[in-house]
């Protein structure tokens, strides 16, 4: 599926939605060509933009918001990566868990769990338009989302916290309390399955299926990851995978944790302080590049011609000019009164 647009409905009900909200999708399959998928692509632009457009009436089915996804997913991300040798920065990956942790936050407070965390899972989106001022949305927790936004997705393993009818994910994500079937704590098992989730994105190259190696994960390890990670961030990804459930994190507190919040546990002072830093600097940035374009704008010319035209009579070689009347050349004197 090379795209899948989704409309957010007040009327359409073709796509069931376990999250409250109605869903209008268009998937494009594989099977169009080139003309016809540019021409679907239009149409849905065009549909998109009228709902935005038109707004809220009784008589017209309502817009909410619309996003675009080009069939990535992060583990087409992590596979392009090592095959170009490239990889995520901490930052990227910092992002992921963020917004990932958010989607988590959202089904558990809905009391279910995914239990199918990974990268396969997790869809790549852009942001198109939003309904009320044309920029980015807001995501719950009240901070500014980027223009890209990772997006939970394949919910085939998703049940209820209170009555769960388990059914396994993937054996290399699986956290050991379900093995054993012990379902006291299952959100932490998603929690368990994002840590790994990460450890792929940051270039850990295969994930053990079971042996040795699957052992020493439930144990509280970290398989081997070759990007150099902070110490901060690097103790959050181990802590995910406590064996004790009930010591990893929730998806609500990872989203407000302060390695990947970098304004949260700071003073006003220190914020201050940080923003006139970034104010000189942009000043200075500013100053520079204002020179840099007066330098290029300014024309070459003769220095003489910028001169005061009495100051032009003084240069050798110059005709002295009628300073006071035109038939007679006068001695003039320059002098600055009380000095």
């Amino acid at each position: 599926m090379p795209g899948l647009f989704l409309i957010k409905s007040s009327l359409s009900r073709k796509v069931n939605s376990f999250c409250g909200g109605i869903f209008a999708a268009f998937s494009v399959p594989t099977a169009h060509s080139s003309n016809c998928l540019f021409k679907f692509l239009c149409m849905v632009l065009r549909e998109v933009y009228a709902h935005a457009v038109l707004g809220h009436h009784p008589h017209v089915v309502r817009y909410y918001s619309a996003w675009s996804c080009n069939g990535d997913s992060l583990a087409d991300v992590v596979m392009e990566n090592l095959q170009k040798g490239t990889s995520l920065s901490e930052g990227e990956l910092k992002e992921i868990l963020l917004q990932v942790s958010m989607g988590l936050k959202y089904i558990h407070n809905s009391g279910l769990v995914h239990m199918d965390v990974k990268p396969s899972n997790i869809f790549i989106c852009k942001r198109m338009i939003d309904a009320k001022s044309g920029c980015l949305e807001e995501d719950s927790d009240g901070v500014l989302t980027t223009n890209i936004l990772y997006k939970l997705g394949d919910l085939g393993h998703v049940t209820s916290i209170s009555n769960p009818q388990v059914e396994e994910g993937d054996c290399r994500f699986l956290a050991n309390e379900i093995l054993q079937e012990d379902y006291s704590n299952l959100p932490k098992a998603d929690i368990f399955a994002l840590s790994l989730t990460i450890t792929l994105a940051a270039e850990v190259e295969r994930l053990p299926y079971n042996n040795v190696a699957w052992h020493f994960i439930r144990k509280g390890n970290l398989p081997t990851i070759p990007l150099q990670l902070s110490h901060e961030f690097y103790g959050l990804l181990k802590l995910m995978v406590h064996p004790n459930p009930i010591e990893r994190p929730s998806a609500a507190a990872l989203t407000k944790h302060p390695t990947l919040r970098r304004t949260m546990g700071k003073s006003a002072a220190q914020l201050h302080k940080e923003l006139n830093i970034e104010c000189f600097r942009t000043a200075m940035l500013e100053r520079e590049l204002m020179k840099a374009q007066l330098s290029q704008a300014l024309p070459r010319t003769d220095p003489t011609e910028v001169l005061h035209p009495w100051k032009k009579d003084l240069l050798p070689g110059k005709k002295n000019q009628l300073l006071v009347g035109g038939r007679s050349n006068r001695s003039v004197s320059f002098n600055c009164g009380g000095y």
